[in-house]
């Protein structure tokens, strides 16, 4: 285990004679006795539909002097399928369909610091707690002991708690029907729990499901709030949160919903449905600042949704089209927006002036579908880059079970 060194830039791989460009559903699971359809699994590609207008983009033919990768990172044995970035910087997280999870030291060094026995769908860190999401249904939550050698990590709670359990086990009030012939309490997902986010002052957890359902837990003690059923009509694949606390899910039924807490009755309401995908969305990604979302699809367009003036829907702005294959994961940094296909690749837009997209670079190396991505200021730029543009560093996590680290540098005149 260890780091392998790439070369600058990186080899491209030649690309493949198939063009039946269809994938197997063990791309996003690998766990086929699920009770939900495949088509909520699959991430083979449908054509590009032409109904939405591409929006005004170039790319850089000189991409390649913008960007190399620094590490490809094998200490997996499995696939990965999430990645996540320690607040501060230094580490970074990476787990698999195997039920691990590594943390990574200066790309060089790696340590299994958590194992469940199954798959690890989702990683989100709040201060000393780190929080999986996973594949037999429940959410694990880790306490980080910094005092430790080498940080030390304790499973000390799954979700829902015993005492969640306990309290709703007597009541018939806190049944739900999940199946033709099967009831539990609604404290419970009863299938993979595919995505997790955290409200902005880390005091709230929302975790998505293939259940085709979200929850709210409270992150002091760990309890469920809240339990929006069939929030969909087919599995979520993925939830992030807004800075005022609206909840944006992406399903398999091709739908985004945007929902907001209502304060006096504590729970969520829908606000609004977004549609003009033509098949599952896979990937959201919400700027900072909330006026700008991006959504990945299988239809193989990433579709950016913009606050409608003097309104808080959301309308299309158009689609960003390159990839070859189904966007699997999304990623936003500053003003640049990153994806991850089937196709293998990672593609880096920039938004320029108005509505114009151009693609900076296409990251080429991975031996398999790009399945997760996170991205961030590069914190140790030389100073004499500093004046001339911004340096950053780009995670990427794919099912040929490497991660690998980017380095992309965006001059000013772009």
């Amino acid at each position: 285990m260890g780091f392998l060194p790439c070369p600058l830039p990186c080899q491209t791989k030649k690309k493949s004679s198939d063009n039946s460009d269809q994938t197997q559903s063990r791309y996003l699971s690998s766990d086929s006795s699920s009770s939900l359809s495949l088509s909520s699994r699959s991430v083979s590609s449908l054509c590009s539909y032409p109904s939405l207008p591409s929006l005004p983009s170039f790319s850089i033919s000189s991409s390649n002097n913008f960007h190399h990768c620094l590490a490809t990172l094998t200490g997996h044995s499995s696939y990965i399928f999430c990645v996540c970035l320690s607040l501060a910087g230094k580490h970074l997280y990476s787990g698999s369909s195997n039920g691990e999870i590594l943390v990574w030291d200066s790309y060089s060094k790696e340590k299994i610091v958590c194992q469940s026995g199954s798959a690890v769908k989702s990683i989100v860190i709040m201060g000393d707690k780190l929080f999986s999401a996973h594949q037999d249904h429940r959410i694990r939550v880790w306490k980080i002991d910094n005092d430790m050698p080498n940080r030390y990590y304790k499973c000390i709670a799954t979700l829902p708690t015993l005492n969640d359990r306990c309290m709703k086990l007597f009541w018939t009030r806190n049944y739900v029907q999940v199946r033709r012939h099967k009831k539990c309490t609604w404290v419970h997902h009863v299938d993979t729990v595919s995505a997790l986010a955290l409200s902005k002052d880390g005091s709230l957890l929302y975790s998505a499901s293939w259940d085709r359902t979200f929850k709210v837990w409270r992150t002091s003690d760990f309890k469920c709030l809240e339990s929006v059923w069939n929030a969909h009509d087919d599995a979520i694949n993925s939830i992030v949160v807004s800075n005022n606390g609206h909840v944006y899910t992406g399903s398999a039924d091709k739908k985004i919903k945007i929902w907001k807490k209502q304060e006096r009755e504590n729970k969520h309401t829908l606000m609004f449905t977004l549609e003009k995908h033509k098949s599952a969305v896979n990937a959201l990604a919400l700027t900072e600042n909330g006026y700008v979302l991006y959504s990945g699809a299988c239809d193989r367009s990433i579709i950016v949704w913009e606050k409608d003036s003097g309104s808080i829907s959301m309308v299309v702005s158009g689609a960003l089209r390159g990839h070859k294959k189904s966007i699997l994961c999304l990623a936003v940094v500053s003003d640049l927006v990153c994806s991850g296909s089937a196709d293998k690749t990672v593609r880096i837009w920039k938004r320029g002036f108005g509505k114009s997209y151009s693609c900076l670079a296409v990251f080429e190396g991975h031996n398999g579908p790009v399945k997760c991505l996170n991205a961030a200021l590069d914190r140790e730029k030389d100073d004499d880059d500093s004046c001339s543009g911004n340096s950053y560093l780009v995670y990427s996590g794919s099912l040929d079970c490497d991660v690998k680290v980017w380095k992309l540098w965006v001059p000013n005149y772009l």
